[in-house]
């Protein structure tokens, strides 16, 4: 499976295409709102969701027949911004589960800025 071009079409929303990438019985679970789907409610939670969006790509690691994505997702206007952490397993090349974890990307809380701990990993990125 190629995973660059299955992260273009979950970013663009590409309805007809997302299918493809999948086995007839897959599970994508999103763990941070405890939902499972199979292959058609993920289409649809995918691409009826609002908005236009672009995203990036920032880690790929890749195990025999597992591939661990780290991705930022962004609104085309950039007001809003999250972070994908998916766990993908593969069955002949076709994704047979995916486990993902999504976070909105913020600021640090107040709580750690009074502190005066921890630092910026990329210098120049708005607050959120």
């Amino acid at each position: 499976m190629n995973i660059n071009n299955f992260w273009n079409d979950v970013i663009k929303q590409n309805r007809d295409a997302l299918p493809s990438y999948f086995c007839d019985d897959a599970q994508i679970l999103w763990h941070c709102t405890n939902e499972a789907f199979n292959v058609d409610e993920y289409v649809i939670a995918n691409c009826d969701y609002p908005g236009k969006w672009n995203g990036k790509i920032e880690k790929i690691i890749e195990l025999d027949s597992q591939i661990i994505l780290v991705g930022r997702v962004y609104s085309v206007e950039d007001e809003l911004s999250c972070h994908v952490t998916s766990f993908i397993k593969l069955k002949d090349g076709k994704i047979l589960e995916m486990s993902e974890y999504w976070a909105d990307d913020g600021v640090a809380p107040l709580w750690r800025k009074k502190l005066g701990i921890g630092k910026a990993i990329q210098a120049n990125t708005r607050e959120i």
